[in-house]
């Protein structure tokens, strides 16, 4: 929801000043700017809860096989490449 927030605040609405958001069951103006700091700054955070929760299920798979005698699983803690590594694949492979 965050993302396509700050998407609708990106494109269709330019010609705005003032946005309302939706606090609970109340709907408050605020201003355009504003409002897009605060959904960027809420997006951030929860990026950071999610990676940290992900990292915490890895962590504690990897502690039950252990515990089962079973081995780690290959290829489990790969990252997903970044937007820039994305970009420099293609980049290369367009060569």
């Amino acid at each position: 929801m965050n993302r396509e927030a700050l998407n609708a605040l990106k494109h269709e609405i330019a010609s705005e000043e003032k946005v309302k958001v939706c606090f609970g069951n109340m709907f408050i103006k605020f201003p355009k700017a504003k409002t897009k700091e605060m959904i960027q700054r809420d997006q951030e955070q929860l990026d950071k809860e999610i990676n940290n929760l992900r990292q915490a299920l890895k962590d504690k798979l990897n502690r039950l096989n252990e515990l089962q005698g079973k081995p780690e699983l290959t290829g489990y803690n790969l990252s997903p490449l970044s937007s820039d590594e994305v970009r420099s694949i293609n980049h290369l492979m367009k060569r």
